[in-house]
């Protein structure tokens, strides 16, 4: 039951920031849907003990993959695709509660919090230009073969 909650709160979370966008209509479900795989990949690599960063380097890989496909798939830009898609991964509770720990004179714990939303933060970034580089080698290949 929690994994259902976990991708219907990622779906509406992506679509809904599809909305913020401006995305067209019809990418909307799109984006949501890669939002969730995005989330999936996270929630699963993290429930089986994965960190939180090698974690958030996969599911963000796998936002790339899918905002890729659906770009060429749908003739759309893929910014549309991976923007929406990646904000169920941005550590926006940890940079909170960093922030929080600052105000409250609790250095030691806002350090280790910040780094974390700052490792978590490049992670995503790592993810995207991995998938990227992967794409652009595919197409060098395909053209070389060609």
């Amino acid at each position: 039951m929690e994994t259902i909650e976990q991708l219907a709160t990622s779906f509406v979370a992506s679509a809904a920031f599809g909305i913020l966008f401006n995305a067209p209509k019809k990418s909307l479900i799109k984006c949501g849907t890669v939002g969730t795989i995005g989330w999936l990949v996270y929630f699963w690599m993290e429930s089986s003990g994965v960190d939180a960063v090698g974690a958030t380097i996969s599911a963000a890989f796998f936002v790339a993959f899918t905002s890729q496909f659906f770009a060429r798939a749908y003739k759309t830009p893929i910014i549309i695709f991976s923007v929406a898609g990646i904000i169920p991964l941005v550590p926006g509770g940890l940079a909170y509660d960093a922030m929080r720990n600052f105000v409250e004179n609790d250095y030691n714990t806002a350090i280790s919090l910040a780094a974390r939303a700052f490792m978590i933060s490049g992670a995503i970034a790592i993810g995207l230009v991995f998938s990227e580089v992967i794409n652009q080698i595919i197409k060098n290949a395909r053209r070389v073969q060609s």
